[in-house]
Formats: structure tokens, sequence, C-alpha cells
């Protein structure tokens, strides 16, 4: 039986490993390992002659805190290599670079949360031809390399700038990060707003809400995202994304059983004739139960094995290669699977065993001769 009881119960346990593992692995990041990494605020839309008195006000509210600033502009990617970005293909999991504006910015030092793959840095006071670093996989799926031109639109005005060099960025993070990062000459003289973020540690959900309430009163106009909002927001639609798709992989476990038993009844007779022969040849009942048992429970291991394997390569490639986030395989999922299977294997088979242990002797070798 172990190959059909492999395939039926063992595929609806993979389903459930692999929505468990993904679930579980997606929770973590973000109850966990980001709230860990992130910033506990983002400022949006500083103006420039607002940048002095924000700075002294946070430095008040949370002295111990890091405030981190950048300037920000936006623009849209017009061409590659002088080629219009409409007319080029690009995989699917670049075009979002191209689509619509992006938020650009401009420095003289390589951002901190980044690091240098390919090429070198524009120095101090740099004033050659406009340069721009960019992001390297995103390069890579553009089929981008340095020495290469990209032309964007910013402010109602072209630029075409050439890579210097490639980075590589954590978007995980969750910090600021630009696909482009240009040298300053590029937008000398144009206006532009300011993005900040604010990390502090130990800051309680108390001192946050006085915060952005202290920042909104004084300023306005600028936009006070609170990360562990969005984290929690975030949280909330996966885990009621995770309870649908659960309740429809319920319904391939449920098939799946309804299989394990159809297997199991199929070989009702064979077991009927050997259970009888053995009691014949002087087995008990709780002995033929003890050996049945450990049939099932090899069964049930087998087939969680079979699970965890497949699910978990299946929620690897998901996670690590699709969502291209931290992947790692949770010990509570495989003893959860394990007792799921064993139960299953043991109880169904065994309640079809003992109605197979009632059976008289007599008759059933009798048929058997005939």
């Amino acid at each position: 039986l172990t190959p059909s009881v492999v395939l039926s119960l063992g595929l609806g346990l993979t389903l459930l490993v692999t929505l468990t593992l993904i679930d579980g692995n997606l929770r973590r990041e973000l109850t966990s390992t980001l709230p860990e990494k992130a910033p506990n605020f983002f400022f949006v839309d500083i103006q420039g002659s607002e940048r002095d008195g924000f700075r002294d006000l946070v430095k008040r509210e949370a002295p111990e805190g890091t405030l981190t600033e950048v300037p920000m502009l936006r623009g849209r990617i017009l061409a590659l290599n002088g080629q219009d970005v409409t007319k080029i293909e690009v995989p699917p999991s670049g075009r979002w670079v191209l689509r619509g504006d992006r938020g650009i910015t401009y420095s003289e030092d390589v951002p901190q949360n980044a690091e240098l793959t390919q090429g070198t840095w524009w120095g101090k006071d740099y004033s050659g031809e406009p340069l721009v670093s960019f992001a390297a996989e995103e390069a890579g799926e553009l089929g981008l390399k340095i020495g290469d031109t990209v032309t964007v639109n910013v402010l109602g005005r072209s630029i075409t700038a050439k890579i210097a060099n490639l980075r590589d960025v954590q978007w995980q993070s969750m910090s600021i990060n630009f696909v482009m990062v240009f040298s300053p000459n590029t937008f000398r003289g144009a206006p532009h707003a300011w993005l900040a973020t604010l990390a502090d540690p130990s800051a309680t959900p108390a001192k946050e809400g006085e915060i952005l309430r202290n920042v909104t009163n004084a300023y306005p106009t600028i936009t006070t995202v609170r990360v562990k909002d969005a984290l929690d927001i975030v949280d909330r639609l996966v885990g009621q994304l995770a309870t649908a798709i659960r309740a429809a992989a319920a319904v391939a476990l449920i098939a799946s059983v309804l299989v394990l038993a159809g297997a199991l009844a199929a070989g009702n007779r064979a077991r009927t004739r050997d259970a009888v022969i053995l009691k014949t040849l002087g087995g008990t009942r709780s002995m033929l139960i003890r050996a049945f048992s450990y049939e099932y429970m090899i069964l049930g291991v087998a087939t969680a094995t079979f699970a965890l394997l497949a699910g978990g390569v299946s929620a690897w490639f998901v996670i690590a290669r699709i969502m291209k986030l931290p992947s790692s395989f949770l010990p509570d999922v495989a003893i959860g699977t394990l007792v799921v299977s064993l139960v299953m294997t043991v109880g169904i088979g065994l309640i079809g065993t003992w109605r197979i242990l009632g059976q008289k002797a007599a008759p059933v070798l009798r048929q058997a001769g005939e």
C-alpha cells in the first residue's frame, strides 16, 4: 500500500506543508526580522526651508534616535542606451523599474545600506558628465552594465547619465533605498524635497505616538508614516490570505484521506486472510494489533517524510527565488506534519483492522480453500 498511501495522503500534506512554511516565514519576517531592522518612521516631502526646524524637533523628541536624510526627486526612465524603453523586451521581474515615476536621489558618498559590486564611486566635488549608480539586481534584469547610459525625465528635462557602478541593495531592510543614485552635479540647482527616516529602538508605542503627533502638528505638509502600522496591516492581510488558502487546501487533504481510506479498504480481504491464518497459528489479538500498528506507523513516517521533503523544497523556491526573502525550515511544521500523518494512517488503519480481527476463522479458511 505504500505507493498509493504516500501519493494520496502525501500530496495533500505536501500542499499544507508548503503553505504553512510560506506563511511562517512571511510572518517571522514581518513580526520579528523586519521590525528589528526597519526604522520607526518615514518622513516624506520635507521642504528645504523646513529641514533645520524639523531636524531640531526630532532631536528633541528622540535624542537617542538616528535621523537619516536624503534628497528625493521623481523621474521616469525614458531610454536605455538611447533606445526607447517602450520598445525593449524586459523580463516581468524588471518591468516595475520602467513603470511610472521612480524615486531618485543624488549623493557624494556610497549609501550606508548598500555595497558596491562593480565599478567605483565618483569622488567628492565631481563635475564631469552625469553619472549614476544602479541597483545590481535590477540592472541585470534590464540587461545593463557599467558604461551603459540611462535617460531619465526629471522636472520635464531629459537627462542622460552613464552607469558608473552597480551596488547591492537590501530592499528588505526597510531603510531608504533607491534603484538609481546620481552624482550630485547632475541635479545641481534643481528644486527638490527631502526624505528622512528615524530609527530609535528604545522608543515605546506611546513615545512613537507622541512623536507622530508633534511632527504632524508642527509640519502638517510633511507626510509621516509609522512603519509598525504598515507592517501590522501587511501582517493582517497575509493572515487573511493564509486562512483562505488553507481552507482550500483542506479540501485537498480531505480528498486524500478518502483515497487513503479506499486504499486501505481495498486491502482488507488480504488482511483478513492473513489475520485469520496468524490467529490459527497462535497469534493473539494484541500481537496482531501491534504488528498492524507498526505497519501503519511506517506508512505514516514515509508519508510525512515525502510531504516534508516536497513541501520544504516548494516553499523554499517560492520564498527564496520568487519573494527574494530569507528562507528557513520551521521545526514545529515538521512535528505537526509527522503527528497528523501518523494519526491519519494509524487511526484509519486500525479502525478497519479492528473489524478484521473480529472475523471468525472457519468461514474465512473455508472460503480460502474453495
